[in-house]
């Protein structure tokens, strides 16, 4: 019987550490991305960036959500193995937005966070700092949940086939310009910083009240005032139409967006948005 005890108690020490982990095979704990890491709404990493699959945005092919910046911190919420590549589901503060399927990186991006790990505390530029990276992107292409203009290094080393993301969204344009102080999805700078009243103005007397840094906006899209005469945007451009950064003289392109939609002093809730912008202020009036 003795004997017996003490195999029991032997087998109970040996299966202990393996049942530390959750039930779903995950390895709670942080990570903190060492480098650019993108962040996919897919764990076929290896699949994503093969080279075989063209990330086009106009047709529909959209893994990537974001490319989270150095020193953003991570949740693991899971881990597995897809084609030869260890991924990890996460979760972080730095992207707050409801994912479906959930969101993944690479582990080759990220490296633990220490015990005294802290979230990443984002130094917003000075104006004439911001302005100059934002011109600084001009001709860049679309790139669907792109914020790092020249592309991601560690994807050119670990799949060179790959596309690198080289190039910008319309509000990764922004986020990039702020070194992710600003938020990174469209639906939430429909109410970032303060409404400028535009609703039943024309488009001059619109295009008169906008300053530099403001943003023009509706969820889904994105545009940022330059400077006192233009606007800057990263185009998707489907259809044949322009794509890319390109930059447009304030009024003119007022009078576009005039022609489908109408400005607002909030963005409408629900189907309401559809047709509508709305103007938001949100650099410190002071720093100008």
């Amino acid at each position: 019987m003795k004997t017996l005890l003490l195999a029991v108690i032997a087998l109970s020490l040996v299966v202990i550490p393996v049942s530390s982990r959750t039930a779903s095979g995950a390895s709670p704990g942080q990570v903190v991305a060492a480098s650019y890491a993108p962040v996919l709404n897919t764990p076929d990493f290896a699949g994503s960036f093969s080279g075989k699959v063209q990330l086009d945005p106009c047709r529909g092919v959209r893994p990537i959500e974001f490319i989270a910046l150095p020193g953003t911190l991570f949740t693991v919420e899971g881990e597995q193995e897809q084609n030869g590549v260890k991924v990890l589901r996460v979760t972080s503060n730095d992207y707050p937005y409801p994912s479906k399927t959930g969101l993944f990186i690479d582990a080759r991006f990220v490296e633990p966070a220490g015990p005294a790990a802290r979230e990443r505390r984002p130094h917003l530029p000075e104006q004439a700092e911001i302005q100059k990276r934002l011109l600084a992107a001009l001709g860049k292409p679309y790139v669907w949940g792109g914020n790092v203009k020249d592309g991601v290094p560690l994807l050119r080393r670990y799949y060179p086939q790959g596309d690198p993301l080289a190039g910008v969204d319309c509000s990764g344009l922004l986020y990039q310009a702020t070194d992710g102080f600003t938020p990174r999805n469209t639906s939430t700078l429909t109410g970032y910083g303060q409404a400028v009243p535009v609703a039943g103005l024309s488009a001059e007397a619109i295009a008169g009240k906008l300053k530099p840094l403001d943003l023009l906006v509706w969820n889904g899209h994105v545009m940022v005032v330059l400077d006192g005469d233009s606007i800057i945007e990263s185009r998707m451009g489907c259809g044949g139409k322009h794509s890319g950064v390109m930059i447009t003289p304030k009024l003119e392109l007022v009078r576009q967006i005039m022609k489908t939609r109408k400005p607002a002093d909030s963005f409408p809730k629900g189907s309401a948005g559809a047709g509508s912008f709305v103007v938001r202020r949100w650099f410190p009036a002071g720093e100008r």
